[in-house]
């Protein structure tokens, strides 16, 4: 089955929440991303040509709004159209109008009786498979929802090998390491840890410890058959467990000879 491409725009973290919790409960959404800033938003379009946008016009604990959004993606003049499902509190007539004038496909009140993240993932899900089918004709798109579902793939190999060896889901580190991981398997960088640092708003050093804390964790509590089947590269006798870099880089290799 085509997975629809999914971004969602709103400020308010516990929506995300719900929205992230309702989605595991489809077969058909890949999330691409979410932000509470409009200027984000725009270059999260042009990155990853999502299928659809959710888009909350009210943006206050973030940047900028939803028309701002809708204003600035007209005005790149796209090759292809993400369908636009506004989301939002307000009521006015004259702003949905507005938002559809500027692009906006359907728009659902928040404060009508039956409104829930489900409903609208459920809205979305009926008309999926004719908004993927809406952006097959655009290269870029169908280029862009290709390296999505091989990102996704990656992920979800990296995510069972950190299974394997009992990298709890639990740690932060984990969440670092296997973005890590994901960044050496496309592209060797010096300033690794400045990469995820910046993306989590962390300082590098925090981010470091909180991967060999994870590291550590795994070397401590699973059993040494696991660690010996699943790990099987050189590790320093004297500290006992792999650095972080020397475990980011056997994954990384690891992993891209399986795909």
């Amino acid at each position: 089955m085509n997975k629809l491409n999914l971004l969602i725009v709103e400020d308010d973290i516990n929506t995300i929440n719900e929205y992230k919790a309702s989605i595991r409960n489809f077969d058909n959404f890949y999330l691409v991303g979410t932000t509470n800033n409009s200027s984000e938003a725009v270059n999260m379009v042009k990155e990853y040509c999502p299928h659809a946008v959710i888009l909350d016009l009210e943006l206050h604990l973030g940047s900028g709004n939803g028309l701002i959004f809708l204003k600035q993606l007209c005005e790149l003049a796209l090759p292809y159209k993400p369908f636009i499902l506004v989301v939002t509190n307000n009521i006015s007539n004259v702003t949905h109008s507005i938002a559809r004038n500027l692009g906006a496909d359907f728009v659902i009140t928040k404060n009508q009786n039956d409104f829930s993240c489900k409903m609208v993932l459920e809205f979305l899900s009926s008309i999926a498979q004719s908004t993927i089918n809406s952006n097959l004709n655009s290269s870029s798109a169908a280029q862009a929802a290709a390296d999505i579902s091989n990102r996704e793939t990656l992920r979800d190999k990296i995510s069972t090998e950190l299974d394997l060896i009992g990298i709890s889901s639990k740690l932060k580190g984990r969440q670092y390491l296997a973005d890590a991981i994901e960044i050496t398997y496309n592209q060797r960088v010096s300033n690794l840890c400045s990469i995820i640092a910046k993306k989590y708003s962390k300082t590098d050093a925090s981010v470091e410890r909180a991967m060999q804390t994870a590291i550590n964790h795994a070397w401590r509590n699973t059993d040494i058959e696991s660690l010996e089947r699943y790990y099987t590269t050189y590790i320093n006798p004297q500290k006992g467990v792999p650095t972080v870099m020397e475990f980011i880089y056997y994954y990384s290799a690891k992993i891209k000879k399986s795909l």
